[in-house]
């Protein structure tokens, strides 16, 4: 199988990020990808750059695309939000299947006609809490083996406050089948590539807005939440540990927290 996978974010923040040692977006949903499957091969694309495509590819050269994470916002009138609406919109017109997180349910909302706005909550930050499934989701393949009830790492600011036409809500705000072209994107607001280690790093590089939000109190609290989230990290069957977090095993346990990315790519092969 061969999936393009477009990169949310500009170089400018990959590199910030891998100064600070957290992994880019596309390097953990890379990760996540192979978990579900070996027989993959994927090309990465930095579409908020103005590239369209590696040397000498063509669109009709891949099976799929997976779009990731992104610190932009849908909604902001600048050429590296419009380059990747370009490249999602132009990709749709394949007819080929899509999958994204957080970023790419944003873009396709954006490039189908529907509206992402500011969430008048504020970032949600570490975990969605208690996303259930619609009578849609619970039938549909995206969620074949998923708890009806779950909670999902997710890091993000904006929302989605209105589908497109033609689209299905999956579950609770977090998950939709979007129609993009001639394609049919499959996506969540939600992170299922995100494993512990992810966390642990997006704990440490949100600091501020965790101290901002109330999250935690002060720098010792902070301090205690990494050491904590670390000990997941080395150890998924600490019991103490996961309980003190509110940590189940649709977070901890890597293969039901990953299943939408392994269905859906079911749905590529069968495609």
């Amino acid at each position: 199988m061969k999936l393009l996978m477009m990169e949310g974010n500009t170089l400018e923040s990959q590199n910030l990020a891998r100064s600070l040692n957290v992994r880019t977006a596309t390097e953990i949903y890379t990760k996540a990808l192979l978990y579900c499957s070996q027989n993959i091969e994927i090309d990465v694309v930095n579409a908020a750059e103005g590239d369209m495509l590696p040397h000498n590819k063509r669109f009709c050269d891949y099976d799929g695309m997976v779009i990731s994470g992104s610190s932009l916002r849908a909604f902001e009138d600048k050429p590296e939000v419009k380059r990747q609406l370009e490249l999602l919109e132009r990709f749709g017109e394949t007819g080929k299947p899509i999958l994204g997180s957080c970023w790419g349910l944003q873009i396709a909302t954006v490039v189908a006609g529907g509206t992402v706005s500011p969430s008048d909550k504020g970032q949600e930050l570490g975990l969605a809490r208690k996303i259930y499934l619609t009578e849609e989701g619970e039938k549909h393949p995206l969620y074949a083996g998923k708890p009806k009830v779950f909670d999902a790492p997710c890091i993000h600011y904006d929302e989605v406050t209105e589908l497109p036409e033609g689209s299905t809500l999956l579950s609770s705000n977090h998950g939709a089948i979007i129609p993009v072209g001639n394609s049919e994107f499959w996506g969540v607001q939600y992170h299922p590539e995100f494993d512990i280690a992810q966390l642990r790093m997006l704990f440490t590089l949100y600091k501020d807005n965790l101290l901002e939000q109330g999250f935690v109190n002060n720098d010792q609290e902070h301090e205690r939440l990494i050491k904590a989230i670390a000990t997941l990290e080395s150890n998924p069957e600490d019991k103490a540990t996961a309980w003190q977090l509110g940590f189940d095993a649709d977070v901890l346990n890597d293969y039901v927290r990953s299943i939408e990315i392994r269905n859906w790519l079911k749905h590529v092969f069968v495609s």
